[in-house]
Order: structure tokens, then sequence, then C-alpha cells
């Protein structure tokens, strides 16, 4: 018996996927039930088919759309940009390389804003300041350029074109994308010199001085690889080896005058004549080729040098390309402000080569000492050694507990005075003596300061008591010469310390009488400048006590207080 075939089963076939309702779209994406709507109406995650009430069903691909353009929203792109990577109208490598560049763009606008914050925070500027930061911080580079720009511009008028002028607008600031505080704190302070008229005024100034000193055929000079390329290209060219040769004569007289300073040479003492006239050799081969260039060191070399240094001396200026390094990463020269002073006070001490050891030489030669009115004798150096005792008086009532306080020489305290007074007499006595000179550098106090001075002292008064000193030649000067300069030092300096210590010095009237006349003869030609030994004379009242006389002609202020 044979039964029928039974008919194989259909294949299975997929049901449908159900549709979803708002509600279980939102629940499975985790998105608020109107925003999806919102969404979906953008056109970003479409309904599949409405329910014949007008619900909206929506099919599985929404729920991926929709997760996709969270994502990217998160990521901050626009709901436009967001439909047309879904829609595949544009490629989500480019749009997402785009995104990234703008959002890069705006991480450095908020450290930038972030940086000009904290620069607010740490100096304590104000709300008009503030303001005027945060218009920076909005701009672009170019924008900030632009400013600086426009000021460099209009302070040089018609003289940019000069060799000044070109460096000047070629070092254009450059603020990095992601400043260091020391940086945006650079901007802060160029933001308000840039302000400044005055220093549009210096930088003109510069401007038309280089102008008026540049060699008259700039282009001409330049080596012939240049030549060919242009007179523009050829100046420029050209400009860059003189910024260079600027750089290397800077650094050599900076390293002289520094050695000399650190030695404890006087800009104006003789001696420092020898530094002047190695820095006028080294700088007189850059002169060449100039208008009226000077052909030797002379008194119109050393006039036109010393009228560079003062016209390089402006502070304001020095602090705009300062802040310009600063803010574009590159090495900061430290300021040539006390180099260049001691260097202008040499020269102004020494307008004419050997003129200032010829009058002294001279002066040597003419007035007695102190103390010894019909010539050289015992009783110059009596009168030093009163002097010298009264100092050690004043030195042995000063405790430790004053060495931080204050003097009438602005650039000590009252440790660096006693550490001065002590070091002199190791100098002189060094010179008497014929030794090396002792480290103007050094710590020549130690842990007793008054001991220190004695000794010092000690040695001083025995090398000027030795048989023949006061007449034996040291230089141009006979021994009585140096007696007296000491004297003269341990007078003011112990006048120094005994107003910074509430003392009163009892240096004896006589002497200082004596010496006066030679303080004037010695000092009285002296530029009293910045840089020099001495301030302008203070005047005092008729009747002053000696002391305060000679302390006034040396630029102290006798009414001078703690």
């Amino acid at each position: 018996m044979h039964s029928e075939p039974v008919p194989a089963p259909a294949p299975d076939l997929a049901p449908e996927p159900a549709l979803l309702t708002i509600g279980a779209v939102a629940e499975r994406t985790g998105l608020p039930v109107k925003l999806v709507r919102h969404w979906s109406d953008l056109g970003i995650a479409p309904p599949a088919d409405r329910t014949e009430a007008g619900y909206r069903r929506y099919g599985p691909e929404a729920v991926a759309r929709l997760d996709l353009a969270r994502t990217l929203r998160d990521l901050g792109l626009g709901l436009s940009t967001i439909r047309d990577v879904l829609d595949r109208e544009r490629d989500l490598p480019e749009v997402a390389a785009v995104h990234a560049d703008a959002l890069e763009a705006r991480i450095r606008t908020l450290r930038l804003r972030q940086a000009v914050l904290r620069s607010v925070a740490r100096r304590g500027a104000d709300a008009g300041e503030l303001t005027a930061l945060d218009e920076l911080v909005r701009m672009s580079a170019a924008e900030r350029e632009a400013i600086v720009r426009a000021f460099v511009a209009g302070a040089l008028g018609d003289v940019g074109t000069s060799s000044f002028g070109r460096g000047l607008l070629a070092a254009m600031p450059e603020l990095p994308a992601d400043p260091t505080a020391e940086q945006v704190d650079a901007w802060c302070e160029l933001s308000a010199l840039v302000r400044d008229p005055a220093l549009a005024a210096a930088l003109r100034r510069m401007a038309e001085y280089a102008a008026r000193h540049a060699p008259a055929d700039t282009a001409a000079a330049a080596p012939a690889d240049t030549a060919t390329t242009g007179p523009a290209d050829a100046a420029t060219a050209e400009d860059g080896r003189r910024a260079q040769e600027a750089e290397r004569l800077t650094d050599a007289w900076v390293r002289r005058v520094s050695a000399a300073m650190d030695s404890g040479l006087a800009p104006d003492s003789p001696a420092a004549d020898a530094v002047v006239t190695a820095v006028v050799a080294e700088w007189l081969p850059g002169q060449s080729g100039t208008p009226g260039a000077p052909d030797g060191d002379g008194p119109a070399a050393r006039a036109r040098l010393l009228e560079q240094l003062e016209m390089a001396a402006e502070a304001r200026a020095e602090r705009y390309w300062q802040l310009v390094c600063v803010i574009s990463g590159r090495p900061v020269r430290p300021s040539l402000a006390p180099a260049g002073a001691w260097l202008m006070t040499a020269l102004r001490t020494n307008p004419t080569p050997g003129a200032r050891a010829t009058a002294l030489e001279a002066l040597y030669d003419g007035a007695a000492a102190p103390g010894a009115p019909e010539g050289p004798g015992a009783g110059t150096v009596d009168a030093f050694a009163s002097i010298l005792a009264e100092v050690e008086r004043l030195v042995s009532a000063v405790g430790p507990d004053r060495f931080g306080d204050p003097t009438p020489c602005a650039d000590w305290n009252v440790r660096a005075l006693l550490d001065h007074l002590v070091w002199e007499n190791l100098i002189w006595a060094g010179l008497a003596e014929g030794s090396p000179p002792t480290d103007h550098g050094a710590d020549h106090l130690g842990a007793d300061h008054l001991a220190a001075f004695r000794a010092a002292a000690s040695a001083t008064m025995t090398a000027f008591r030795r048989p023949g000193m006061l007449e034996r030649r040291y230089g141009p000067a006979p021994g009585r010469r140096l007696v007296e300069q000491l004297l003269i030092e341990m007078l003011v300096h112990g006048w120094d310390l005994a107003m910074a210590t509430g003392q009163r010095p009892g240096f004896a009237k006589e002497t200082v009488e004596a010496v006066l006349p030679s303080i004037r003869e010695i000092y009285g030609a002296l530029p009293r400048t910045p840089g020099g030994s001495f301030a302008p004379e203070v005047p005092v009242p008729d009747g002053s006590a000696a002391t305060d006389r000679l302390a006034a002609f040396l630029g102290r202020r006798v009414a001078w207080t703690r």
C-alpha cells in the first residue's frame, strides 16, 4: 500500500521587522521623545510609516542614525552637516577632518583666553585692561600682527625704508597657538606699550639716525650673488649682515665692559680709558663707508660712539625688543642698560684718548696733600690714620641686624657698604705694596665684619708707613696721592655708613676742610650722569658741617633718612 507523498515544508521567511513607536526609539537611544521628534522633522531620522491615526513608526535604521547623530552633535557638528553625512551627501572622513581643524582653532582660542585670565589674576589688571586683552584674544594672528605693524608704520612714517625700519617691520611678534604664561604676560605688556607716544617717538629717532648714517649705496655694497636678485633683496641681505655685525660688536663691548665692572673699575677713572680705546678699535671698522665716518680714535670717533649709545639707551625701545623676542620664542638679550651706562660715562670722562690721565698727572704733581701744607710728609698718613680710626668706630657700632638696611648709595645695603670699606683698604694697600688686586666680587667680610675691617685697615697703615712710600711713584701719581685718595673714600663712605645707621660722624674738621679743594679738583669735571660714581651736587645751607658739604658735593642728600 502506498501512501501519498508528504509535501516539503515551505522555507522559513524572515518576518517583517516590527516598526517602532517614537517612545520605543527614545528608549533605545536614550534621547528625549521631544528631541527625537525634532530631529525627525529635520530629516535626520525620518519615520518609515505612520498609523491611520498619524502616529510615527520608525524602522530599526532610525536608531542607528540617531546614535550617530548624537555622537556627531556631541563633537560639535551642526545639524545640517549631520543630515548630509547621514544621507551620504558628504563624506564622513572629510567632515571629521574639517571639524577637527575647527575644534583645534577653538581650543587655541580657549587656551589663550584662559592664559589671559591667569595673567590678569597674576598682575591685578583692571576691567578696562581685561576688555582690551579679550579683544586681542578674539582676533586672528594676522589681525594681532596688523595692530603692531600699524603702530610701527605710524611711528616710522617716511623713514620706514631705513635699515632700522626694515628690521623693525620684519620682526613682527608671533604669539604661538599654545602660549606660555610669560608669552601672554609679554603680549599684555606689549599691548600697553604700543600705545605709548614716547615709544613711537624713540623708534622714529632711531630710524632717522639709521637713515642719516647708512652707507650711501646699500644695494651696490651687496655681494654679487645678491645683487642679481634686485635692489630690495640686496638691501635685505645687507641688513642681515649689518645686524649680525652689530650683534657681534655688542657682544664684544658688553664682555669688555662687564669684565671692567666686575673688577670694580669705575667708569670715570683714568683706567677706564683703556677699555674705551679697545671698544673704539673694534667699533671703527663698522663705520667705514658711512657719512662722516671717523678715520681713527679721537674726539670725533668717541663723540659718534657716544651718540649711538645714547640713541640705543632708550629704555622703552629696549623693552619693546625684549617683549617681541619673548612673544616669538626667540632668545632675549639681558638689558644693556648697566653696561651701556658704564661705557657712556667712560666716554664722557675720556672724550679724547689720554686726556683724563694727562689732566690728573698735572694735578697730582700740583697741590699738597691734606695735613701736610708744606709738602708731602708723615702728616698725610697721620691725617689718614685719624679718619680710619673714626670709620672703625662707626663700623664697630653696627650689628648684623642692620646689614639689610638701605644706605645713601642706592645699590648698596649696609652689608654691601661695609664690604666696600674693607675692599677699598685691601685694594689700596695691595697697590702700595705692589700686590695683585683683590677680587672685587668676593665676600670680604666673612663672619666678623669688624675683624675684617680692622685687618684690612692694619694692612693699609703698614703699607702707607713704609719709608719712602709718599714720594714713590705709582704710575702718574706720587704715593701721597694714594693716601689722599683712600682718605677721601673713607670720608665719603664713612659718612654713608653713619647716615645709614643713625650715627653722627666725628671726622676731624680741619682734615675735611683741607681735603675739600682736592675733591673739587679731582672730581669736579666728572660727568654727573647715570653710571658715574657721583650724582649731581646737592645744595646745602650755609654753615653746614664740612662733612655734609663734602657729601653734598659728591651727590649725597644730606637730609637723607632711613
